[in-house]
Protein backbone atom coordinates (compact mmCIF):
# COMPACT_ATOMS: atom_id res chain seq x y z
CA UNK A 1 0.00 0.00 0.00
CA UNK A 2 1.59 3.19 -1.17
CA UNK A 3 1.48 6.14 1.18
CA UNK A 4 0.36 4.30 4.31
CA UNK A 5 2.24 3.88 7.49
CA UNK A 6 2.93 0.28 8.57
CA UNK A 7 0.34 -0.69 11.15
CA UNK A 8 -1.89 2.30 10.34
CA UNK A 9 -4.72 0.03 9.28
CA UNK A 10 -4.10 -2.42 12.11
CA UNK A 11 -7.05 -3.00 14.38
CA UNK A 12 -7.02 -2.22 18.08
CA UNK A 13 -6.03 -5.75 19.12
CA UNK A 14 -3.01 -5.63 16.78
CA UNK A 15 -2.05 -2.22 18.20
CA UNK A 16 -2.26 -3.86 21.64
CA UNK A 17 0.14 -6.61 20.48
CA UNK A 18 -2.46 -9.35 20.99
CA UNK A 19 -1.98 -12.22 18.55
CA UNK A 20 -3.16 -15.76 17.87
CA UNK A 21 -2.38 -18.31 20.55
CA UNK A 22 -2.14 -15.81 23.40
CA UNK A 23 -4.18 -16.42 26.54
CA UNK A 24 -5.82 -13.13 27.53
CA UNK A 25 -7.63 -12.68 30.81
CA UNK A 26 -10.50 -10.17 30.94
CA UNK A 27 -11.29 -8.51 34.26
CA UNK A 28 -13.79 -5.78 35.13
CA UNK A 29 -16.22 -6.44 32.28
CA UNK A 30 -19.56 -4.68 32.67
CA UNK A 31 -22.48 -3.68 30.46
CA UNK A 32 -20.63 -0.51 29.38
CA UNK A 33 -17.60 -2.44 28.06
CA UNK A 34 -17.02 -2.12 24.31
CA UNK A 35 -18.32 -5.31 22.67
CA UNK A 36 -16.70 -4.49 19.30
CA UNK A 37 -13.30 -4.22 21.01
CA UNK A 38 -13.91 -7.49 22.87
CA UNK A 39 -14.75 -9.27 19.60
CA UNK A 40 -11.67 -7.76 17.91
CA UNK A 41 -9.45 -9.06 20.73
CA UNK A 42 -11.00 -12.54 20.63
CA UNK A 43 -10.66 -12.61 16.83
CA UNK A 44 -6.98 -11.58 17.11
CA UNK A 45 -6.14 -14.25 19.71
CA UNK A 46 -8.33 -16.80 17.91
CA UNK A 47 -9.97 -17.76 21.19
CA UNK A 48 -12.28 -16.50 23.92
CA UNK A 49 -10.75 -14.41 26.68
CA UNK A 50 -10.63 -16.16 30.06
CA UNK A 51 -12.03 -14.74 33.28
CA UNK A 52 -10.66 -14.29 36.80
CA UNK A 53 -11.42 -17.93 37.69
CA UNK A 54 -9.10 -19.28 34.97
CA UNK A 55 -6.49 -20.50 37.47
CA UNK A 56 -3.50 -20.67 35.13
CA UNK A 57 -0.96 -18.19 33.75
CA UNK A 58 -2.04 -15.72 31.08
CA UNK A 59 -0.02 -13.77 28.51
CA UNK A 60 -1.94 -10.52 28.95
CA UNK A 61 -4.72 -9.02 31.05
CA UNK A 62 -7.44 -6.72 29.75
CA UNK A 63 -8.68 -4.74 32.75
CA UNK A 64 -11.79 -2.60 32.26
CA UNK A 65 -11.62 0.16 34.90
CA UNK A 66 -13.86 3.09 35.72
CA UNK A 67 -13.42 5.91 38.22
CA UNK A 68 -16.18 4.39 40.39
CA UNK A 69 -14.49 0.96 40.57
CA UNK A 70 -12.51 1.71 43.72
CA UNK A 71 -8.80 1.80 44.38
CA UNK A 72 -6.84 1.52 41.13
CA UNK A 73 -3.69 0.26 42.88
CA UNK A 74 -5.67 -2.66 44.34
CA UNK A 75 -7.20 -3.39 40.93
CA UNK A 76 -3.78 -3.43 39.26
CA UNK A 77 -2.22 -5.63 41.95
CA UNK A 78 -5.15 -8.07 41.69
CA UNK A 79 -4.73 -8.22 37.91
CA UNK A 80 -1.12 -9.40 38.34
CA UNK A 81 -2.23 -12.69 39.98
CA UNK A 82 -2.20 -14.87 36.84
CA UNK A 83 0.02 -12.75 34.59
CA UNK A 84 3.11 -14.51 33.24
CA UNK A 85 6.46 -12.76 33.67
CA UNK A 86 6.91 -10.28 30.85
CA UNK A 87 3.18 -10.11 30.18
CA UNK A 88 1.26 -6.86 29.92
CA UNK A 89 -1.81 -5.44 31.58
CA UNK A 90 -3.98 -3.37 29.22
CA UNK A 91 -5.88 -0.99 31.45
CA UNK A 92 -9.02 0.09 29.58
CA UNK A 93 -10.56 3.30 30.90
CA UNK A 94 -13.33 5.54 29.55
CA UNK A 95 -11.87 8.38 27.50
CA UNK A 96 -11.46 11.73 29.23
CA UNK A 97 -14.80 13.54 29.24
CA UNK A 98 -16.83 10.30 29.25
CA UNK A 99 -18.76 9.21 32.35
CA UNK A 100 -16.47 7.50 34.91
CA UNK A 101 -13.28 8.49 33.07
CA UNK A 102 -10.07 8.00 35.03
CA UNK A 103 -7.67 10.91 35.35
CA UNK A 104 -4.44 9.95 33.51
CA UNK A 105 -2.51 11.33 36.51
CA UNK A 106 -4.20 8.69 38.68
CA UNK A 107 -2.88 5.96 36.39
CA UNK A 108 0.60 7.49 36.37
CA UNK A 109 0.53 7.60 40.18
CA UNK A 110 -0.98 4.12 40.72
CA UNK A 111 1.29 2.17 38.34
CA UNK A 112 4.58 2.34 40.30
CA UNK A 113 2.79 1.74 43.60
CA UNK A 114 1.43 -1.48 42.07
CA UNK A 115 4.94 -2.38 40.85
CA UNK A 116 4.22 -1.55 37.23
CA UNK A 117 5.63 0.76 34.58
CA UNK A 118 3.39 2.64 32.15
CA UNK A 119 4.62 2.16 28.57
CA UNK A 120 1.96 3.12 26.02
CA UNK A 121 -1.46 4.70 25.79
CA UNK A 122 -3.68 4.24 22.73
CA UNK A 123 -7.23 5.07 21.71
CA UNK A 124 -8.73 1.64 21.02
CA UNK A 125 -12.41 2.47 20.55
CA UNK A 126 -14.82 5.37 20.43
CA UNK A 127 -15.21 5.49 24.21
CA UNK A 128 -12.20 3.64 25.66
CA UNK A 129 -8.46 4.29 26.00
CA UNK A 130 -5.95 1.50 26.60
CA UNK A 131 -2.87 1.97 28.77
CA UNK A 132 -0.15 -0.72 28.64
CA UNK A 133 1.43 -1.53 31.99
CA UNK A 134 4.29 -3.98 32.52
CA UNK A 135 6.49 -5.08 35.37
CA UNK A 136 9.74 -3.09 35.09
CA UNK A 137 12.78 -4.96 33.86
CA UNK A 138 15.21 -5.58 36.68
CA UNK A 139 18.95 -5.37 36.03
CA UNK A 140 20.60 -8.79 35.73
Amino acid sequence: MVGTTPGAAAGPAARMGLTGGMVVQELGWDSDSDDELRVAIEDAIDSDMVDGDYGNVVDAVVLWWRDEDGDLVDGLVDSLTDLVGGGAIWLLTPKVGRPNSVDPADITEAAPIAGLALTTTAAVSKDWTATRLVTPKTPA
